[in-house]
């Protein structure tokens, strides 16, 4: 019996010993290297994990079913040659914790998104990504910087002695150049500059009219596409496609050589330019980037200053007076797609007697109580179907089949991975900047949550106030609907891919039961069309999507017909 106990303690010792040694190691190291910084950085630390050898781990992360391993930290001061720690306590996406990875070789890749510190004019200090002419793109922002990948292996007992070490900077981009037919412009705005405590620019890319040159007489109504940072004015080709094109295949619209197709559309739109009997306009892409987006949605907001008025009263002037625009309210039309779409919309309404139209495609949710699958007024939890006995998740993006790859609450997680206090740079967290009030510390107010889903209702009434459109329509339709008569356009699939559409069935419903004035425009849906659908029932997505700076240029005549002042130049830019 003795000597049992003996061997009975014996092998618990040797098992306490191989416990000691089996034990996880769940731990990454990141350096930054002082060869590509001298100086302390402030930022957002990214480690990334991927499987998939086809891109770098940076190009890889998304919220749908493709996506790679992320996980990330705030820094503060981060002293180069100072290691910092990636353990089982850091959060990520879509795996919780570097615990939950499963055994396997990876590609492991590091990447700091740095900061910048604002003194704002409202007394606030805050650290916030600075746009350096990629339109807020963290994988591509010039500073930033990142390691090369390399091979790591993760065993059941986790990871062995990984350190990764940031040796890489993102280089600067070039500035497009003008041609004969596109300008470049950039304009301090004094109003943002003084927002946020330093020079602020907005930019936009030109597209001059046939004839410009040989018509110094004329002056040119303006067309506004709004939407995400153009890098330069985008679907116009003086030269047919390249015939020695490699065809590339559009995952997204199931079609072979997507990108000769665009060259073609591109090219066409150049002879529509310049066909005889079409109007001649001015056409701008605006770019507005902010520190919490690619771009400002064009608006005025509590965090990001006062683009709105920025844009109307300092950007659009400026154009207009080097490029002989007509300068008028009744000569200006705004335009775009999904975000471009909310952008139309909203500056139409918050600026009626400004602008003489707006053609809103597929436009990010204009009614709150819709707001994709989530009423932030009545609903208590925005990733969670109210339920007592199981949990559903409430799907954030779906195909025209109604195929879900995403839910709110993946979509939010990754985003509060890759920035807490709305700083991530992505859809959700640029909704919360641009609606939310500004919180003691500066930052957005969050609407819900971020981790639980649930949603601040206070938040909610400030939304709905200051920023839910339908909702603004019939609380100040008595001052408004003078100046909208005639003037919305809306547009969408009724499969849009975030259903966006929801949100149109309600303005539809208020529209439609106005009478007093009635609107005077038009809402049409695409049948099973995904986003961003754009009113052009003969053609698919695919197509409609490249001749947004055509489609709408017959309802835009009729509109200065029907509208222009009797003493308005209606024929100086008429000519051939």
């Amino acid at each position: 019996m003795k000597k049992f106990v003996i061997a009975i303690i014996l092998l618990n010792i040797v098992f306490t010993s191989c416990e000691k040694v089996v034990k996880p190691i769940y731990n990454i190291n990141v350096t930054l290297d002082e060869t590509v910084s001298a100086s302390k950085k402030d930022g957002r630390l990214l480690l990334m994990l991927s499987t998939d050898d086809s891109d770098e781990p940076r190009f890889q992360i998304n919220d749908g079913l493709n996506t790679q391993l992320i996980f990330g930290v705030n820094v503060n001061d981060w002293e180069p040659g100072t290691p910092i720690s990636f353990d089982a306590s850091v959060f990520g996406y879509p795996y919780e914790s570097l615990k939950d990875v499963p055994p396997g070789e990876y590609n492991v890749q590091a990447l700091l998104h740095v900061y910048e510190t604002f003194n704002l004019s409202s007394g606030h200090t805050v650290k916030l990504p600075m746009d350096n002419g990629e339109g807020q793109q963290w994988q591509r922002s010039p500073g930033n910087l990142y390691s090369k990948p390399f091979k790591v292996r993760v065993a059941t007992n986790g990871f062995e002695n990984v350190s990764v070490t940031l040796d890489q900077v993102i280089p600067p981009i070039e500035e497009p150049t003008d041609t004969k037919w596109i300008k470049h412009i950039k304009v301090k705005s004094e109003k943002l500059s003084a927002f946020w405590g330093r020079d602020i620019y907005l930019g936009a890319h030109v597209l001059l009219p046939k004839g410009f040159a040989e018509h110094p007489e004329a002056k040119y109504p303006l067309m506004v596409f709004h939407g995400h940072f153009p890098s330069d004015f985008g679907g116009f080709r003086t030269t047919p496609p390249d015939p020695n094109l490699t065809p590339e295949y559009s995952e997204r619209f199931n079609l072979e050589g997507y990108n000769i197709i665009q060259q073609q559309e591109a090219y066409d739109f150049y002879k529509r330019w310049n066909a005889p009997d079409f109007p001649r306009f001015i056409i701008i892409e605006i770019q507005h980037p902010t520190p919490y987006y690619d771009d400002s949605y064009a608006v005025n907001s509590a965090s990001q200053g006062p683009y709105g008025d920025a844009i109307t009263y300092e950007l659009i002037p400026e154009i207009e007076k080097q490029f002989r625009g007509i300068g008028e309210g009744w000569s200006r039309f705004l335009y775009g797609g999904s975000t471009g779409g909310w952008e139309a919309l909203a500056v139409q309404v918050k600026y009626p007697e400004e602008y003489n139209g707006c053609f809103a495609a597929c436009p990010d949710p204009i009614d709150f109580r819709a707001y994709t699958l989530t009423n932030i007024y009545e609903d208590k939890n925005a990733y969670y179907y109210p339920s007592r006995h199981k949990q559903l998740e409430v799907p954030a993006h779906r195909n025209y089949l109604g195929q879900i790859q995403s839910t709110l609450r993946q979509g939010n997680h990754l985003e509060l991975v890759l920035g807490d206090k709305s700083r991530s740079g992505q859809q959700w967290d640029i909704w919360e900047a641009t609606y939310s009030p500004q919180g003691d510390d500066g930052y957005p107010v969050r609407i819900w949550d971020k981790m639980t889903g649930d949603i601040d209702h206070e938040v909610a009434e400030y939304w709905k106030e200051n920023y839910d459109l339908r909702h603004i329509l019939q609380r100040d339709w008595g001052k408004l609907g003078d100046n909208l008569k005639g003037k919305i356009h809306i547009y969408c699939g009724d499969m849009d891919n975030y259903y966006l559409n929801n949100a149109v069935y309600l303005m539809e419903d208020f529209l439609e039961s106005t009478t007093d004035p009635y609107y005077e425009g038009e809402v049409l849906y695409g049948d099973r069309a995904e986003h961003c659908w754009s009113g052009d029932p003969e053609q698919p997505n695919a197509i409609s999507r490249l001749r947004y700076n055509s489609m709408y240029v017959p309802k835009i005549m009729e509109r200065i017909e029907k509208s222009a002042p009797k003493d308005a130049d209606l024929t100086s830019w008429r000519y051939e």
